[in-house]
């Protein structure tokens, strides 16, 4: 061997061995991203209890033990992943553990889904699955929007597979792309739109990039857009429908999201993490270490126009716009490449993403590890409640919507609607909003049903007792001490607030149990 060999061999050694360090590590951390999932039966995301007794009545509907208050009213319409897969499932397995397998097969989608598509694009595994682990907890996934995971999550490979088959057969593409649009369509709305966002600003960089005819341009994006465009005019004929009307802009807090993105419980964790990671990306790309290739510009641009100009609350739909984010973060690392030539820099940047990962699992731990013990309390207290009884869920302290409420609380706000299960009962918070769930409420307690609400403030359940409602009081607590039997209200414990109409049953850390005294 020539001695001018020996150097090069030995920088190919080390880089070698970096880069079984740098895999060894993301499998470790792959690993432990999961433990939270595994660990606890009910996970601790704001929505998830209220998805949970959703799947509750899927899975029992036409049985014995079927809730007599709601109904199975199935229609041609978006947002049904874990509606059609979670029952299956339950077949096998507890609804339970059906729906927490659901989860992790959404976050395992996700982390595959980021790892194929930058495999696909550059050839190799490098910044995707840190990417993926960094967001895996993320706002909106904590939040309980287990859907929009699954969706996105489905998106990822959909787009791999697209690219793949780029400059393979129109005929091939078609039909693979057909299937991803079907698939995302039942899945989840938004994930459709973020999966067709995509791959049409590549497709427009392809063709300005390739200089083709109108005509090959306009065959290109009419492969891409008439399945989604037939989608939709069969859900049209079909009286489908997405979502509810609503479209809301909160233009304040596009500038906020950012530095709260990052962690769903805690937001110095999510503004010190979200701020040293835009730091050091900033820092990366000024220095040159980081670039983005041609239609990674594209992306760049096309995601920041969407977040800009999409309104936040979407076909009844709240949060789109925050959701751009973490699709934005799990697509842009394939289409980017970083370059640190001392090893040094290269060590550094792996122990930081990986703290951020770590501290952001430590967050979520330090929430979902104790809600163990709240949720198996309220499931207790379940069978203190008369079987088919009507219940009501009030709450004490700032029950203010996100960001505004301790986030730590809010996992429980959604604990109650558990009661559709292990009571057979009414409870008016679970979702059933026309276009995005397939369960209603029957006629006789339909008038009492919202679609979509957090507790009921309890001074405001104390001055309709009173005799004094406001001008403005929703029609389904107007006369509550009426149409419920049994009420919780959530916070910490406090003194009965009203002592003549309600009878205290249980009590925890995070709710009270009373027995509504009826009187006309």
């Amino acid at each position: 061997m020539a001695r001018s060999d020996r150097p090069t061999l030995t920088i190919r050694a080390r880089f070698d061995s970096e880069r079984s360090l740098a895999i060894a590590v993301l499998a470790m951390l792959t690993a432990v991203s999961f433990l939270p999932v595994l660990l606890t039966p009910i996970p601790a995301m704001v929505d998830y209890p209220n998805h949970l007794a959703r799947m509750y009545i899927l899975s029992q509907s036409g049985t014995p033990n079927a809730n007599p208050h709601y109904e199975v009213a199935w229609a041609f319409y978006p947002n049904l992943a874990m509606d059609l897969l979670v029952p299956q499932m339950a077949r096998l397995m507890s609804v339970e553990n059906a729906t927490r397998l659901f989860l992790l097969l959404s976050q395992l989608l996700i982390v595959g889904g980021a790892l194929l598509l930058e495999r696909v694009r550059k050839g190799r595994v490098h910044l995707a699955g840190f990417a993926a682990l960094a967001f895996l907890y993320c706002l909106p996934f904590t939040w309980g929007f287990v859907n929009f995971e699954f969706g996105l999550g489905l998106a990822l490979w959909g787009i791999a597979v697209y690219l793949m088959l780029a400059e393979g057969p129109w005929p091939l593409r078609f039909v693979v792309n057909t299937g991803f649009v079907a698939a995302l369509y039942a899945a989840h709305f938004f994930a459709l739109g973020i999966y067709g966002a995509t791959l049409g600003l590549y497709e427009l960089w392809r063709i300005r990039d390739q200089r083709v005819t109108y005509r090959i341009a306009a065959a290109r994006l009419a492969v891409l857009a008439m399945p989604a465009l037939a989608l939709f005019a069969v859900m049209h004929m079909t009286a489908g429908s997405i979502g509810s009307e609503g479209t809301s802009w909160f233009l304040g807090f596009k500038p906020i999201w950012p530095l709260r993105i990052m962690n769903g419980y805690n937001l110095t964790v999510a503004a010190m993490t979200g701020l040293a990671l835009m730091i050091a990306l900033l820092f990366a790309a000024r220095r040159g270490f980081l670039k983005l290739e041609p239609a990674g510009i594209w992306l760049v641009i096309g995601f920041a126009l969407l977040y800009v100009v999409i309104p936040s609350k979407l076909f009844g739909t709240a949060f789109v716009d925050l959701r751009v984010i973490p699709a934005a973060a799990l697509i842009l690392p394939a289409f980017c490449s970083l370059s640190l030539q001392s090893r040094t820099w290269r060590m550094a940047a792996l122990a930081a993403i990986s703290g951020v990962i770590l501290l952001n699992l430590v967050a979520v731990l330090a929430v979902w590890l104790p809600y163990r013990a709240d949720y198996a309390a309220i499931i207790e207290s379940f069978h203190k409640i008369d079987r088919g009884s009507r219940v009501l869920v009030g709450g004490t302290g700032d029950n203010g919507d996100p960001p505004f409420a301790d986030l730590t609380s809010y996992p429980m706000y959604y604990a109650p609607t558990l009661a559709v299960h292990y009571a057979g009962a009414f409870v008016p918070n679970l979702f059933t909003e026309a276009g995005k769930q397939p369960v209603r409420a029957r006629e006789a307690v339909r008038r009492l049903a919202i679609p979509y609400g957090g507790p009921v403030p309890s001074d405001l359940l104390a001055a309709i007792a009173a005799g004094r409602p406001p001008a403005d009081v929703p029609p389904f607590i107007r006369t509550w001490y009426q149409d419920y039997d049994y009420l919780y209200v959530l916070g910490p414990p406090a003194p009965n607030p009203l002592p003549d109409l309600l009878e205290a049953l249980d009590t925890s850390e995070r709710f009270v149990l009373y027995k509504v005294r009826r009187r006309s």
